[in-house]
C-alpha cells in the first residue's frame, strides 16, 4: 500500500546549470552532510564528463573538485564517510583507438576536499608480466569506502584476459568476467614500466570474488559478480554469536539446470589481512585472473530458480544494501505477478522475506535510513519511504504528472543524519532537459 500523504513542500532543487548532474547510487553526501558530490555526464551510459563537482546543500554553492586533462573523462564519484575526500573513475589520458575508455581500461583516483584538483592514484595497474601482488591488470569501477573508511570496494574487469578473447571450445585461459575487488591503503604499490599504460597506486588491491568460465548448471558457481555493498557498520553477527567484521553482499550470476542465467544474492566474508595469497597468485598470471586472498569465504544466500520470475530484478539496476546492523540484506525481485518489490534475506542465512506488496514496482536504486527502520526509493514517479518492518510505503514527493520529469532510477541516497534524501530528475530549460539534483526531507511517520 502506498500512502498519498507526504511532506511535499520540502522538495528543493539544488543545481540549475544546463548540463548533466549524475549521482552515484550511494555515499554522495559528505561526511558532515553539508555537501553532495556528483559528476557532469549528460547520460549515465556515456562516459563523457570532465569535472567532479559538489553542491553545498544549504547555500547552493558549487565547487569543482577535479577537472580532467589530456582528453580523459571522469565520473561515478562517492565520498569517504569519515573524511573530507572523494573517489571516482578516471578514464585514460591521451586515449587512442587501441586504448580508449572501457570496463577494463579505467582506474580510481582520490581527491581531498581541501586540495581540489590534486588527484591521488588509488589502484596500481600493470598490463604485462611480471605482474605484482597488490596491483591488478584492468579497470575498476564504482569505488565505495567501507563505513570506517579503511577499505574500498569496487567492480573490476581484466584487460589482459580481455585481449585473449572469449575463445571457443576448450578454453586455454580464464575469461574476462566482472568481479568484485577490495583495496586497503598501503602507501605505494609500485609496478614496472614494461607497458606504456602501467601506473603505481597508493592502495593494495585484490579480487575477493571467484568466478568460473562456465558455471556448472544447478550449482553455486557464478560467471559474474557485481553490484556489491558493504554489510553493516561493523559487519554482522554469525549464528554462533561471533562477529564477522568485514563482509560484502553482491549479485552473483548462476546457471539453472535449464541453462538459464540470473543473479542471486551472495556474501563474501573477508579476512583481517587481505595481502596473504591463497592457493593461487593474488596478481594472477598471463592466462588466469587474480585470485582471492587466503581466508576469503564466498557463499550463496538466495535460491530462486524455481520461482515464476527467478533471480533478482535487473531493471532497475540496483546494488545490494544491508541494514546498518548488518543483519539483513535488501534487494529487488519480482513477485509472482511480475511486479518489482523490495525483499530482504538474513545475512547469516535463511529464507527471503517480501517487504513491499504494492501494485507499483520499485523504480530506482535504494538506500537504508541510518536508524535501520526504512528504505528510500523511487516508485510511481515519486520518491518514497518504506518501513521495512510493516512494509508500508509513504510518498515523500508528489507523483510527477509528466513521466519524463520523474525521479531518475540511478540514485536515492539518505543523508548521514537521516533527515534528507538526494536524488535527480530531469528539468526543462531553454537548452533542453537536464538532470538536476534535488533534496527532500525524510519523514518516517
Amino acid at each position: 500500500m502506498v500512502s498519498s500523504l507526504g511532506v511535499f513542500a520540502t522538495e528543493r532543487q539544488l543545481t540549475f546549470e544546463p548540463k548533466g548532474h549524475l549521482l552515484t547510487n550511494t555515499q554522495v553526501w559528505s561526511s558532515d552532510g553539508a555537501w553532495i558530490v556528483y559528476d557532469t555526464r549528460s547520460r549515465d551510459d556515456q562516459f563523457t564528463a570532465t569535472t567532479i563537482e559538489r553542491v553545498h546543500v544549504s547555500s547552493g554553492r558549487i565547487e569543482v573538485l577535479y577537472r580532467t586533462s589530456a582528453d580523459a573523462a571522469c565520473g561515478v564519484v562517492t565520498t569517504d564517510p569519515q573524511r573530507d575526500r572523494v573517489i571516482f573513475i578516471h578514464g585514460p589520458e591521451h586515449p587512442v583507438a587501441d586504448w580508449s575508455y572501457g570496463p577494463s581500461r579505467r582506474r580510481g583516483v582520490i581527491v581531498e576536499g581541501s586540495q581540489p584538483g590534486v588527484a591521488q592514484a588509488f589502484d596500481a595497474m600493470t598490463y604485462a608480466p611480471p605482474f605484482v601482488p597488490g596491483a591488478l591488470r584492468g579497470g575498476s569501477h564504482v569505488h565505495v569506502f567501507s563505513p570506517d573508511g579503511a577499505l574500498v570496494s569496487f567492480t573490476y574487469e581484466d584487460e589482459v584476459l580481455q585481449r585473449l578473447g572469449s575463445g571457443g571450445g576448450a578454453l586455454l585461459h580464464d575469461l574476462n568476467q566482472r568481479n568484485v575487488g577490495v583495496a586497503v591503503f598501503s602507501g605505494q604499490v609500485r609496478v614496472n614500466r614494461n607497458h606504456p599504460r602501467n601506473h603505481d597506486g597508493g592502495w593494495f588491491s585484490v579480487l575477493v570474488t571467484r568466478t568460473v568460465n562456465r558455471p556448472v548448471p544447478g550449482t553455486d558457481e557464478i560467471s559474474r559478480a557485481c553490484e556489491e555493498g558493504w554489510i553493516g557498520r561493523e559487519g554482522y553477527l554469525r549464528p554462533d554469536g561471533s562477529r564477522q567484521k568485514r563482509a560484502l553482499a553482491f549479485q552473483g550470476t548462476v546457471v539453472t539446470t535449464q541453462g538459464e542465467s540470473h543473479p542471486e544474492v551472495y556474501v563474501v566474508d573477508l579476512p583481517e589481512d587481505l595481502t596473504i595469497a591463497g592457493d593461487h597468485p593474488l596478481e594472477g598470471t598471463a592466462t588466469t585472473r587474480p585470485a582471492p586472498p587466503q581466508g576469503v569465504q564466498q557463499r550463496r544466500l538466495t535460491f530462486t530458480s524455481d520461482r515464476r520470475f527467478p533471480g533478482l530484478a535487473t531493471s532497475p539496476r540496483h546494488w545490494l544494501r544491508s541494514a546498518p546492523d548488518g543483519g539483513t540484506i535488501a534487494f529487488l525481485m519480482k513477485d509472482d505477478s511480475g511486479v518489482v518489490q523490495l525483499w530482504t534475506v538474513p545475512t547469516a542465512g535463511g529464507p527471503p522475506r517480501q517487504v513491499t506488496t504494492g501494485q507499483y514496482p520499485i523504480t530506482s536504486a535504494f538506500t537504508w535510513s541510518p536508524d535501520g527502520r526504512g528504505v528510500v526509493h523511487g516508485l510511481d514517479r515519486s520518491i518514497c519511504y518504506t518501513d521495512m518492518t510493516t512494509g508500508k510505503t509513504r510518498r515523500l514527493t508528489e507523483a510527477s504528472p509528466d513521466p519524463a520529469a520523474a525521479p531518475r532510477p540511478f540514485a536515492c541516497v539518505v543523508s548521514p543524519d537521516g533527515r534528507q534524501v538526494a536524488y535527480t530528475r530531469p528539468v526543462a530549460s531553454p537548452a533542453g532537459m537536464h538532470d538536476q539534483i534535488f533534496v527532500v526531507a525524510l519523514t518516517t511517520e
